[in-house]
């Protein structure tokens, strides 16, 4: 005789296999970033916009933005907003939980990463350590 909490484990075990799992996004893309990235990506006919990280600067890491027709094997990819972004896998460690946006003034108009991970930034903000 099978005790009715292997069988209540076992259903709910079944439960849990057939929902599906939602993930948090590697990053957040606000509205302004969303309504930029889209404008950049229909003025070029690209597909995806691609966020990666380089050695350089400071602090030692600059992000990396370019377009891409092709999502590679292992890109992260984030949906949302209307938008499509890759993310290298090089990077993904690097901008967990970071969020995207854009702004625009007079003097100039640029995409800004605050991200949670960063332990130091250089004092012009291009370049930032984990």
């Amino acid at each position: 005789m099978v005790r009715p909490s292997i069988l209540a484990l076992a259903e709910a075990l079944k439960q849990a296999v057939k929902a599906p799992r939602t993930r948090k996004s590697a990053i957040d893309i606000t509205d302004a970033a969303a309504s930029r990235i889209r404008e950049l990506l229909e003025k070029r006919h690209k597909t995806y916009l691609k966020l990666g990280v380089k050695k350089r600067g400071c602090s030692g890491l600059s992000y990396t933005l370019n377009y891409a027709d092709e999502k590679g094997k292992f890109d992260e990819l984030i949906e949302d907003k209307g938008v499509r972004i890759l993310i290298e896998p090089t990077a993904v460690m690097h901008v967990l939980g970071t969020r995207m946006d854009y702004s625009e003034d007079k003097l100039r108009s640029e995409f800004t990463f605050e991200n949670p991970q960063a332990k130091g930034t250089c004092g012009c903000g291009e370049s930032f350590t984990t």
